[in-house]
């Protein structure tokens, strides 16, 4: 009787706790949406090809794609507006935009100021950017070889301890890589989201992302900090695992000429409905 009695309590905790989280959700954003009929996502305006500004004027890259899906299932109209990394959280916080889809770095102290709804839906890493004739798979390869990097840049000094590179800093992209056309470095290290827009540009025929991706760090989008735990959040954590279960993310990377992530396969295999198999 004593532990049935616990159990009891304990049940009942969790009842008004459950019953006072849901309280506190006011869905304001996410009425806001429904009532107008439209959802305002801020993407990227300068990161090819996640979300840039096409010829006319239009927004236009993966997570521009990613944003119209959501406003297709929502069956609202879509609004993009564009943001940096400088002011993407800013217009969430603001009422700005609604929903932020903007290759945004998932970490704890963004936590703390937008509601990061999960599973992650991307990532980026340390890797390089090397000419095809070279022949490069594997990062111990780069032993004792100069590598361009960017001044500043945390990864340059991982790279010469943990693989015995040896990193040429320059002040800025640009100059690395007209470096690596000069043939002054063997590869150009760095961000592998950058890297694969570069080669997406069609500007680095010659070249290849060839290594295994390290030190990932996943992106999340978000939410109003708010409604991270109510529909909205529910809504967007359901989007972002459907995407990962069907590949669809993996179909976007084609339309857009990225190189295929191992994160989005490894993810893929992850959330696989067993039934299916």
């Amino acid at each position: 009787m004593k532990t049935l009695s616990t159990l009891t309590t304990a049940a009942a905790l969790l009842a008004t706790t459950a019953s006072s989280v849901f309280a506190q959700c006011s869905n304001d954003t996410w009425n806001k949406i429904m009532d107008r009929g439209t959802i305002v996502v801020g993407v990227k305006a300068d990161t090819k090809p996640w979300g840039y500004l096409n010829s006319d004027g239009s927004l236009i890259g993966m997570e521009a794609d990613m944003a119209a899906q959501v406003a297709e299932t929502l069956g609202v109209e879509l609004e993009l507006v564009g943001v940096q990394s400088s002011n993407r959280m800013q217009f969430l916080e603001q009422g700005k935009i609604d929903l932020m889809i903007a290759t945004m770095s998932d970490r704890a102290d963004r936590r703390d100021i937008v509601g990061v709804v999960q599973p992650n839906y991307y990532t980026s890493g340390t890797n390089i950017m090397a000419p095809k004739a070279l022949g490069f798979t594997d990062w111990s390869q780069l032993k004792d070889k100069p590598v361009c990097g960017k001044q500043g840049a945390f990864y340059n000094k991982i790279i010469e301890e943990r693989h015995g590179a040896e990193v040429i800093a320059f002040t800025g992209n640009a100059e690395a890589k007209q470096a690596l056309r000069d043939k002054k470095c063997v590869a150009w290290v760095y961000d592998d989201s950058s890297i694969a827009a570069d080669l997406a540009s069609g500007e680095y025929g010659d070249y290849e992302m060839p290594l295994k991706t390290e030190d990932d760090n996943p992106w999340g989008l978000a939410v109003p900090k708010g409604e991270e735990s109510c529909v909205f959040g529910k809504f967007m954590s359901g989007m972002q695992y459907g995407w990962l279960q069907s590949g669809e993310l993996l179909e976007l990377e084609k339309k857009w000429g990225i190189q295929q992530s191992q994160f989005l396969i490894d993810q893929q295999d992850r959330f696989v409905d067993w039934l299916s198999e």
